[in-house]
């Protein structure tokens, strides 16, 4: 399980997290509504280790990450998977380097073995063997965000941590990652944190959702409660970003 503890963090005069209480369900997937600058992706960036609380707890399977030394976050960062909002892809590498690429830093696998769970993980995102050759360059935005999500699956992590995964997408393109969060969340069994703006995805595959406002949640519930919550800071949200669901 994944928890927050009375999680605190600012930069310079601006607080961001005043106080965050969260616990997400194992096998569940959770989506973080915000405004922007609310502070959705320090929260996941706290999971593994890019950003340190001011205080409070956030704990990972029981272990209080914020504490950890930083020659003890290989372990968690193996737990935890982070798909960026840009895919992050090493240009001068194939596709098939990219994906290899955590899976050799390891050094525990032999190349068949290497081989083997890349294929693995670009069938679980849709994308064909023909494409293990090619150069990031020569994929379409989405397809990298795909690999992207391959590169993080083969390392068979437990927790996956998305930020703004449908972002700058096309709808035909942005459903699809949408179907292939629910669709890996199933199948692998993981616990997912979303983090997006986007309440078409949310809609489609959130178990629970919290609205991050003011430093902290203000609603916390599952997609209908929010939808249909009389609440201003959340219909202003709805309003906001559909136009249609407040």
């Amino acid at each position: 399980m994944i928890e927050y503890r009375g999680v605190h963090k600012s930069f310079g005069p601006k607080t961001v997290l005043n106080g965050v209480n969260l616990a997400v369900p194992e096998g569940q997937i959770f989506f973080v509504l915000g405004k922007t600058g609310a502070g959705k992706t320090v929260m996941i960036r706290m999971l593994v280790g890019l950003v340190r609380p001011d205080a409070g707890a956030v704990l990972v399977d029981g272990e209080d990450v914020a504490r950890l030394p930083e020659e003890r976050f290989q372990a968690i960062r193996r737990k935890c998977g982070m798909v960026f909002q840009l895919p992050t892809l090493f240009d001068s590498m194939t596709v098939y380097e990219n994906v290899a690429f955590g899976l050799r830093r390891l050094g525990r696998y032999h190349e068949e073995e290497i081989a083997a769970k890349i294929f693995d993980a670009l069938e679980k995102v849709e994308l064909g063997r023909e494409l293990a050759g090619r150069a990031p360059g020569e994929l379409s935005f989405g397809e990298q965000k795909r690999v992207g999500l391959a590169r993080t699956l083969v390392l068979s992590p437990r927790y996956l941590l998305y930020d703004e995964p449908t972002t700058g997408l096309d709808p035909f393109t942005a459903s699809r990652i949408t179907a292939l969060i629910r669709d890996v969340n199933k199948s692998l069994g993981t616990t997912s944190i979303v983090v997006s703006h986007d309440l078409e995805s949310m809609a489609e595959i959130a178990d629970r959702v919290g609205l991050l406002w003011d430093g902290g949640f203000r609603f916390l519930g599952t997609v209908p409660e929010f939808l249909n919550i009389d609440d201003e800071a959340a219909a202003q949200f709805r309003l906001s970003f559909t136009g249609s669901h407040a």
